[in-house]
């Protein structure tokens, strides 16, 4: 039978098995390996199974590995072209809120004129005082509030006065102090105790007060000078007491707490009581305190000289005068109308509320104080706080700044962000974004949860600031008046900058409203700063023409510094949970403005994702709100509670253990004479004296990790 030409000869099985065997040989192809659909299938499954384990070590890796930003081309200060990390960010100016034309109010405001031409030789002091006050103190002309106050010392009046801080008000009052002490007809000696006493708000008054007494009392060294102030040894101030001090100077709390636990101190020989900056010891919550120590003060002298000075006039301060002050002669730069020789009708007028006078809600402003305010997008403020301090800090001579937070967790946020991005020339390359900034820059924090100890050691030197930024805006205008009274200090010049946002404008009415006048400076000029130095300068590409110094050029550049600020935050999960941890606190001290502000300062009318934006956090952090805030607050409380609770709890369990272990012990020495007695009868009867000593009670310790709460303050 011929074969068709094409076809293979044989049985169709067995040509089929010689075409699989041939295409086995060609293609190298395993004989059991499975049909070709089968084989696909189990490829995919083992290639997804392949990658979903690399994907999990990638992932792993990923999760360790630090954050590494991508790179983008500046100019460096010599004109080389440098890459730096970076990662995209959101535009700053974008989505922000229209800022308002800021109605400012015209208003008077009072200026408090410091010095006067009268000197201290026209005052009839002893000639020694009047020579330490030219030589030590290197004073020889009175300031305002100097040359109607101490005129009305000499003479025994009780006294209120009002005048602006740092226009020497401690002059006022020390120099006619000394100078009747010095003249009593029976010589001070140190062991005969207080002769005066001087309350203050705070240990830095009162060092800063005692300094000045002890350098008035150079000529008279048997009048002894001391103070008492919290964060020093009790045991040691005991000491002091015992021996003597003449003019004693303290801080209301410790003082109380040597009136409760101090024996040899007494006030039989108190001839005058000082209470300096009254309005801000009743700020500080001291008025029980106050209390205390006029009962003590009453019950041993009646017959006193008293002072009371404040830079503001509350109402507070008016019941305290009324409480304290006899007959006082009401002394305020402000009225012009007032003169030394006024009548005794008048003098003998008691203190009015501040409600019935109008000169009582303005505020006393230096004359060389200049006030700025600048409204700001929350998104800004970050960037816009970093270029104003490194305008005045790094390009301008001679200046010193503080910068006035809303708590102790902004002011730890913002000093290390600072100090590692604008101070820092060492390190990675995101620590190394300002280089030209680092030569002059020098921050340093201060707050309420920082060790007294730490903060003495660094020697903080507070005279001749020239600005004072309030980054947050203070809760009342006596406070206002206090942060800005750090400057323009006995006559020197002085600026204040209050940065806002746009929905906070109408806090300039209410400052207003207390005669208080600001003006505004744009974001704008102080943004421009950035064009200065070239750290900030995106480099562009050669076919790219370099643009004018303009509003486009200011917008690259302050999305530069804070790409850097970003940059750092995100670059640790630490870095990221403290600002975290910030938010959370400015949210929660936003909540906590007074009711009388709230139309202006409410939460809700914060963008929370524009908030986060200004502590380089790229998105807001989720369950962020003030009901969580508060929430975790309310936890914190019940912490604190829980904890008292057990700590109560474990002293009635020692107490009670303590006595039932002193009876069982008599009853046992009873049992165990009477079993001794017994047993010598009945020898089979021993040992049954024996008693178990109980365990000993268990101890309740406070749980790892709980927080203790300290007040916070405002700081630099």
């Amino acid at each position: 039978m011929a074969a068709t030409p094409g076809t293979c000869s044989g049985p169709p099985q067995a040509r089929a098995r010689r075409r699989a065997k041939a295409t086995k040989r060609k293609h190298g192809v395993s004989s059991d390996a499975p049909p070709a659909k089968r084989r696909n299938e189990m490829s995919f499954l083992s290639a997804k199974k392949t990658s979903e384990k690399e994907t999990q070590r990638t992932f792993k890796v990923k999760s360790h590995k630090k954050f590494s930003p991508k790179k983008y081309s500046v100019n460096a200060g010599d004109g080389k072209q440098e890459e730096k990390p970076c990662i995209k960010t959101s535009s700053l100016f974008k989505n922000n809120p229209e800022i308002p034309e800021l109605d400012r109010p015209v208003v008077k405001q009072a200026r408090e004129q410091v010095f006067t031409p009268e000197a201290f030789h026209e005052l009839g002091l002893h000639p020694h005082l009047i020579s330490t006050i030219n030589t030590v103190l290197k004073v020889s002309s009175m300031t305002s509030v100097q040359k109607q106050s101490i005129p009305v010392l000499l003479k025994g009046r009780d006294a209120l006065v009002r005048s602006q801080t740092g226009s020497g008000k401690t002059l006022a009052y020390c120099i006619p102090m000394v100078q009747s002490l010095q003249a009593v007809k029976s010589k001070i000696q140190r062991s005969d105790g207080p002769y005066a006493l001087v309350l203050v708000p705070t240990r830095e008054l009162a060092l800063q007060s005692f300094d000045t007494v002890q350098k008035l009392l150079k000529p008279f060294t048997w009048i002894v000078p001391g103070v008492l102030m919290g964060g020093e040894k009790r045991k040691s101030e005991k000491a002091r007491l015992r021996k003597g001090i003449n003019i004693l100077i303290s801080t209301p709390g410790r003082l109380v707490d040597h009136i409760k636990s101090t024996k040899n101190i007494h006030f039989s020989r108190i001839q005058w009581l000082v209470l300096d900056e009254a309005d801000r010891i009743l700020d500080l919550g001291f008025e029980k305190d106050i209390t205390v120590i006029l009962n003590a003060i009453n019950t041993q002298c009646h017959k006193r000289q008293n002072v009371l000075l404040s830079a503001t006039l509350t109402e507070g301060v008016t019941r305290l005068a009324d409480i304290s002050l006899h007959n006082p002669v009401s002394i305020s730069v402000l009225d012009k109308s007032h003169d030394q020789s006024t009548p005794k009708g008048r003098a003998g007028q008691g203190v009015a509320p501040p409600q019935t006078s109008d000169r009582l809600d303005s505020f006393a402003i230096p004359e060389s104080l200049e006030q700025h305010v600048t409204l700001v997008p929350s998104k800004l403020r970050l960037v816009c706080l970093a270029a104003f301090i490194l305008q005045k800090c790094k390009f301008e001579k001679d200046q010193k700044m503080i910068v006035f937070f809303s708590s102790c967790e902004l002011v730890e946020f913002h000093y290390n962000l600072f100090l590692q991005t604008l101070s820092s020339s060492e390190g990675p390359p995101t620590l190394r974004q300002a280089p030209s900034a680092s030569t002059r820059l020098k921050f340093l924090r201060l707050h309420g949860n920082m060790e007294q100890e730490d903060v003495a050691a660094r020697g903080l030197d507070l005279p001749q600031v020239t600005w004072i930024v309030q980054y947050n805006a203070p809760s009342s205008p006596a406070e206002y008046i206090h942060r800005i009274g750090r400057t323009a200090r006995i006559g020197c010049h002085g600026s204040s900058l209050l940065i806002l946002a746009p929905s906070e404008a109408e806090y300039v009415n209410s400052l207003a409203s207390h005669k208080i006048n600001v003006s505004e400076m744009k974001m704008e000029d102080i943004l421009s700063i950035l064009t200065i130095d070239d750290c900030f300068k995106v480099r562009r590409r050669e076919n790219q023409k370099s643009q004018a110094v303009g509003p486009q050029e200011i917008r690259e550049r302050a999305t530069v510094l804070q790409t850097v600020f970003e940059d750092y935050v995100h670059s640790s999960e630490r870095t990221v949970s403290w600002a975290k941890k910030a938010l959370q606190s400015f949210i929660g001290a936003y909540a906590a403005y007074p009711r009388e502000l709230k139309h202006i300062f409410h939460v809700r009318s914060l963008h929370l994702g524009h908030v986060a934006k200004s502590f380089g956090l790229r998105d807001a952090p989720r369950n962020l709100s003030v009901s969580a805030v508060k929430r975790r607050k309310g936890k914190l409380k019940r912490l604190d509670l829980r904890k008292k609770t057990q700590s109560q709890q474990h002293l009635a369990q020692v107490l009670r253990s303590e006595y039932s272990s002193g009876l069982e012990a008599a009853g046992a020495k009873v049992r165990n004479r009477s079993t001794q007695e017994a047993s010598s009868q009945h020898p089979a009867s021993r040992g049954r004296g024996k008693r178990q000593v109980p365990p000993p009670p268990r101890t309740i310790g406070a749980r790892r990790g709980q927080r203790k709460d300290k007040p916070s303050q405002m700081v630099f």
